[in-house]
């Protein structure tokens, strides 16, 4: 046994589990819990098992390079693509390069510059979704970080190639929305999707963050809730300890997923995929 492999076997046993008990009694909160787990797999660990031939595209040709963001170009098997991911970051370090997964503007300029370019090349878009929300401090804000989000939004809408977003942990407030206006919406199991954190609505609601767990419940944020409201297209099993250090038999069934949907995108024009992509929005009604 390597070294490598000793240290993974450890840290996989570090990994705290959920409780069944919590899981069966509150999955609202269960989700959120496994979605920010420390070990849960980020962008890049999907990079590496769903991609080869990458090539990382850095910068926004304005300010700077934004770490929480996230942008490549490609090959799905037979298929060049675009990557766009936000990543969290596994160590204390890696989380404070990449600012805890909170975009900043340079970081959603940057996935822009990458839909352009998606768009003039024909290559179909994957987006892995994971932030708690964008970065909301007073620096993001003089830099434009709500127009931003807009006009990244409007470029989701409005690109004429194929898109592909997946939520794999969390999918926090407009921070996350903004990579998920696409023409297949996938699901990780215990990643939640919300208008706002479980604390954020808590601390509106209830004047009270500590009742997360009950704001949680009630935002209907998990893949199940949104599955049948129709928002979610597809939801990716997770097994039993599931981690960086396991996760191939997820890998495999989002791999699938993936060709499945590129299959069928593929398939129709430019235009066509624009116009199903918005009517999709437009006729989304709360069940």
């Amino acid at each position: 046994m390597t070294v490598k492999q000793t240290k993974q076997q450890n840290s996989a046993a570090a990994i705290p589990l959920i409780e069944p008990a919590l899981i069966q009694a509150d999955p609202a909160w269960a989700s959120v819990m496994s979605a920010r787990k420390e070990d849960r797999p980020q962008a890049r660990d999907y990079i590496d098992k769903l991609f080869h031939g990458v090539f990382e595209v850095r910068g926004d040709q304005c300010m700077g390079n934004d770490e929480a963001i996230v942008t490549a170009v490609a090959w799905f098997e037979t298929y060049p693509v675009t990557i766009i991911g936000q990543q969290k970051g596994h160590t204390l370090e890696e989380r404070m390069r990449c600012n805890f997964g909170m975009p900043s503007p340079e970081g959603y300029r940057k996935s822009m510059r990458a839909l352009k370019q998606a768009e003039k090349f024909h290559r179909p878009v994957i987006c892995l979704v994971d932030t708690p929300g964008a970065f909301c401090g007073v620096d993001a804000e003089a830099k434009g970080q709500g127009r931003v989000i807009a006009e990244h939004l409007r470029a989701m809408a409005m690109v004429k190639t194929p898109c592909i977003s997946i939520i794999i942990g969390e999918g926090g407030s407009g921070g996350a929305l903004a990579l998920s206006l696409a023409d297949r919406l996938i699901m990780l199991e215990n990643s939640y999707f919300s208008v706002i954190s479980p604390e954020g609505a808590a601390s509106i609601l209830f004047k009270d963050s500590s009742l997360a767990s009950e704001a949680a419940k009630n935002l209907k944020l998990t893949a199940g809730d949104l599955k049948r409201f129709g928002i979610v297209d597809h939801i990716i099993r997770e097994p039993e300890g599931y981690s960086r250090f396991h996760m191939d038999e997820s890998a495999e069934a989002l791999k699938k997923a993936i060709r499945n949907a590129l299959r069928r995108l593929t398939t129709f024009p430019p235009e066509r995929l624009v116009e199903q992509r918005q009517q999709k929005y437009l006729n989304m009604r709360w069940q």
